[in-house]
């Protein structure tokens, strides 16, 4: 099971034995601890459950504490398994970085960093009104929305694009290159950029776990 959590760190740039430059992420990882297999004939679906990032017990409630089999772990995720396959891990292993490879694509999951309100212009890339011509205040405007007695009979239609809320979205890259795993250190070199702040928490799983 190719499965681990990490948090967000700095990005920088990697070079290659052959000279290529790649934008990449460091990720902060934790060895996780298998907390609970999750079968079809009880949950109704196939998945393994780790926990990971120990904390202190006072920040951390009883009932986790006890899911955890008395480790004081703060972050919990689960990896679905496919046509209710068989997990090769259990109740109680240590996942950590030994299971991943450099080279190996992987796939990334995180919550996006939040933008708040936006407009149509940033949040769905409209190109606005004309800058000449008597327009005033129209530059950043959405146009027209289909009001009247038009395809929705005077209301606006499922699914226009307006503006509003930005970010704050769980968002998943897949296939991004594994490039330096350090052991010592617990961290994950990735190529690319990943979504989220830093600290954001990060699931990062290999690809045929999908």
């Amino acid at each position: 099971m190719k499965f681990i959590l990490g948090t967000k760190g700095k990005m920088l740039t990697v070079y290659t034995e052959d000279g290529r430059a790649f934008a990449a992420t460091i990720i902060n990882t934790s060895p996780a601890t298998v907390t609970q297999i999750k079968t079809e004939e009880k949950e109704g679906y196939s998945a393994v459950q780790i926990g990971s990032f120990e904390g202190k017990e006072k920040h951390i409630n009883n009932a986790q504490i006890g899911h955890a089999k008395g480790k004081a772990l703060k972050n919990f995720k689960e990896l679905r398994l496919k046509n209710g396959a068989v997990p090769d891990v259990e109740v109680g292993a240590i996942v950590d970085l030994s299971v991943f490879t450099v080279g190996e694509k992987v796939e990334v999951s995180a919550i996006s960093k939040g933008k708040g309100f936006a407009g149509v212009v940033k949040r769905h890339g409209f190109h606005g009104g004309p800058r000449s011509h008597g327009q005033k205040h129209s530059e950043r405007s959405p146009g027209s929305i289909g009001g009247g007695g038009g395809r929705a009979g005077g209301r606006v239609a499922k699914g226009m694009r307006m503006a509003g809320r930005l970010g704050s979205d769980r968002v998943t890259v897949r296939n991004l290159p594994i490039l330096q795993i350090i052991p010592e250190t617990n961290e994950l070199v990735i190529a690319g950029a990943i979504p989220g702040r830093k600290g954001t928490l990060v699931e990062i799983k290999g690809t045929e776990s999908r």
